[in-house]
């Protein structure tokens, strides 16, 4: 049986978002809600919130302008270095929030999902740092291919269940964590991984990580006196797209252009294009766009960087996709794998698989902008762990 606590924030139009769960999340759920409502307003709060985010994370982090790329696509091309955050990918910024207001809560145990692991290992760490015990659920197939993230995790001193039902990936992990949530919601807190599920998660996530776009636009400003014409950023669930763009979607001349994964091209449907080719539809606490079959059944997804291996999206980008503020293509495995290897050559950094989609599109777009364009692109997290599959695939 499905409850819906909240009608006020909906995203768009047709009213994606909402909570619909199960009777016994509905109370947590408000809970959740009226402690981030509490914390935002409370200056301790904030406080140490900004202080872990400097002083663990390491924040701000550096906005760097790529040189080589710069000459080579000729036009301007920026980078927002998340990659440079500690734990290696944007994912701290909300850990550091969520288990903080999960200590503001009360709340002894800690439960997470991980798709790349990137997460998993943001949540160990912080939980690590601020004496949380945390068990994480992550899909089997991503156990697998991730066994760096894997091991960081239990040096955390982290708990990692490898799920093995449905398709072994992020979207059984996320079910998992939420049967253990259901079954433990007096003392546990469930840190969702990005900007979707129930609310009010995709708000509180697009909060903790907005950090990111409001960081990059004061720094091109101090850098280079201007907006950027168009900001880039990968989408799975959403969380670093809708941080990056959230302090640009009130300036009308910035494009911003989100990049999913197409996935495999084999006539299959094991793809990752939720904005592209999803359905609307209810699933994990909200309503948004989800890849499904004609009956409404979740299909499974293949994508080469496993944080994008998920059939849905956060509800607030489907509302952006649908009046046309933001536009979503999908990007393939070899654009991507090329985008991977070429700032590795010409910029000395190693991106994620999951960042490498954001700048294959960037590249693919810059010809159509204007000879003088700044482009902005979001570096969600670095590729160590992905320089196996990258040697994999290239046959290596």
């Amino acid at each position: 049986m499905f409850a819906e606590l909240d009608l006020r924030v909906r995203f768009g139009e047709k009213n994606y978002g909402g909570l619909y769960s199960s009777e016994s999340l509905v109370a947590v759920l408000q809970e959740v809600e009226d402690a981030f409502v509490k914390a935002q307003a409370d200056p301790v709060f904030m406080g140490r919130f900004e202080e872990v985010l400097k002083t663990f994370a390491g924040r701000a982090t550096p906005l760097m302008f790529a040189e080589r790329l710069s000459e080579k696509y000729g036009r301007r091309i920026y980078l927002k270095r998340e990659d440079l955050l500690h734990g290696g990918a944007h994912k701290t910024n909300s850990t550091i929030g969520q288990l903080l207001l999960a200590q503001y809560m009360g709340k002894t145990r800690i439960i997470a999902e991980t798709g790349a692991g990137q997460h998993g290992v943001a949540t160990a760490m912080t939980g690590a740092k601020l004496g949380l015990p945390v068990e994480v659920y992550m899909g089997a197939v991503d156990v697998r291919r991730q066994q760096t993230n894997v091991k960081r995790m239990e040096l955390f001193g982290a708990t990692v269940h490898p799920v093995s039902s449905g398709g072994a990936t992020l979207k059984d992990a996320i079910n998992d964590a939420m049967r253990d949530w259901i079954t433990n919601v007096g003392s546990t807190y469930h840190c969702f991984g990005t900007a979707a599920g129930p609310y009010p998660y995709p708000s509180m996530v697009k909060y903790f990580q907005s950090v990111i776009g409001t960081e990059a636009k004061a720094q091109l400003r101090e850098q280079a006196g201007v907006l950027p014409d168009a900001v880039f950023a990968c989408i799975g669930g959403g969380s670093n797209a809708i941080g990056m763009f959230a302090p640009f979607t009130e300036d009308p001349d910035v494009r911003l252009y989100g990049a999913e994964p197409a996935g495999l091209d084999d006539g299959s449907d094991r793809h990752a294009a939720t904005l592209t080719r999803g359905t609307p539809g209810v699933f994990h606490g909200m309503h948004s766009l989800f890849l499904q079959n004609s009956e409404g059944q979740i299909t499974n997804t293949h994508s080469i960087a496993a944080g994008l291996d998920y059939p849905g999206v956060g509800p607030e980008l489907v509302a952006m996709q649908d009046s046309g503020r933001a536009t979503f293509e999908a990007v393939s495995d070899a654009e991507t794998v090329d985008a991977f290897a070429e700032l590795s050559l010409l910029e000395g950094i190693i991106p994620a698989f999951e960042s490498a989609h954001a700048l294959a599109l960037a590249l693919r777009t810059a010809p159509r902008l204007d000879p003088d364009a700044v482009l902005l692109v979001c570096v969600s997290g670095r590729g160590d762990k992905d320089l196996d599959e990258y040697w994999n695939y290239r046959g290596v």
